[in-house]
């Protein structure tokens, strides 16, 4: 790879599951309403995955999908990153059951845990790699089945999340174009805001475990949006200035797909009228690391996104973790 190449997005793929859940079917479970849902998320269904479907099963057909974009066949891939809090089994890692199902013969593999920042953490490392001359072709995939980890009993959190995958190979490009800065940060300090107490080597698996229901996702709600209204529009900032660039330079935002009202504060905070801010959470809710690919793929195969535009991606989640990139499409 040349020294002053770049490295960006050459393809792009999403897979959901074709079950929806609406806020309407949920009111029949649950002490909650569509109003309810709809005014304080901004959500109205979600996608749930079948039975004896894995997070590895959806990965793959987006990693598919971003290959056919691509033009690149399975066996030029050099390594698959996959971003996920949902992985099929606690050993191995997930990415190993993706590069299986591709036929990836080729590819090395492994996951990255960064919770609903995952899929920035997981492209500024293949990032990395391409630009270093070790890779030519990588896999980055989001994927996630949420909605097996989630407590249905409790409407304050059941109601939030989606199952989706979405995937971006990446490859060399012209400079100048591509992935042009990242920022990541994390505090582990909020590290119980939004976490699944149970089943690791802090507190294994037990009867008792199950019966408290600890092997569920728990979230401080309230403390969670403060914070990433307030990270958002920091960490889109340092990156942006990292290249000398400011928001009045921003063409679109694409942000983690969490809360209307968290995105609405984002894009307040960068001036950028409603149809710069790429917006599906009606749809899909929370896809956690899936959500920015598949919001990125919508805008780019509708072609809301063109080539030229200057692109922010920014997300937060479970760690407390979060992270930009700025991305010259």
């Amino acid at each position: 790879m040349s020294a002053n190449a770049g490295v960006g997005i050459l393809g792009i793929g999403s897979a959901l599951p074709t079950r929806v859940l609406t806020n309407l079917d949920l009111e029949k479970t649950l002490e909650t309403s569509d109003e309810w849902i709809r005014t304080r998320t901004g959500i109205c269904e979600r996608r749930i995955a079948e039975d004896g479907v894995c997070t590895s099963d959806l990965a793959a057909e987006a990693a598919r999908a971003a290959m056919h974009h691509a033009g690149v066949g399975v066996e030029e891939i050099d390594l698959i990153i996959l971003a996920t809090a949902t992985p099929d089994v606690p050993l191995p890692a997930t990415a190993c059951y993706v590069q299986a199902k591709l036929g990836a013969v080729h590819a090395a593999a492994f996951d990255v845990a960064a919770g609903c920042t995952g899929f920035v953490y997981a492209l500024s490392i293949g990032r990395q790699f391409v630009a270093t001359g070790a890779c030519r072709y990588v896999l980055v995939i989001g994927a996630e089945i949420l909605s097996r980890i989630l407590d249905w009993k409790d409407r304050a959190t059941c109601v939030l999340f989606g199952d989706g995958a979405g995937a971006v190979v990446l490859g060399p490009v012209p400079a100048g174009q591509g992935l042009l800065s990242f920022r990541l940060g994390s505090d582990g300090t909020y590290a119980d805001m939004l976490s699944i107490p149970a089943g690791g080597s802090k507190l294994p698996a037990s009867l008792a475990t199950v019966e408290a229901r600890l092997h569920l996702l728990q979230m401080s709600g309230h403390e969670v949006f403060k914070f990433a209204v307030r990270v958002m529009g920091e960490v889109t900032t340092q990156a942006l200035d990292e290249l000398g660039l400011t928001k009045a330079d921003l063409d679109f935002l694409v942000p983690h797909q969490a809360n209307l009202r968290i995105i609405d504060a984002a894009r307040k905070r960068f001036d950028l009228p409603e149809e710069r801010v790429i917006v599906n959470i009606e749809r899909y809710g929370n896809m956690s690391s899936a959500s920015i690919p598949v919001a990125l793929e919508e805008a780019i195969q509708s072609g809301r996104l063109k080539k030229g535009d200057l692109v922010a991606m920014v997300g937060f989640g479970a760690g407390l973790t979060w992270g930009a990139a700025i991305m010259r499409y």
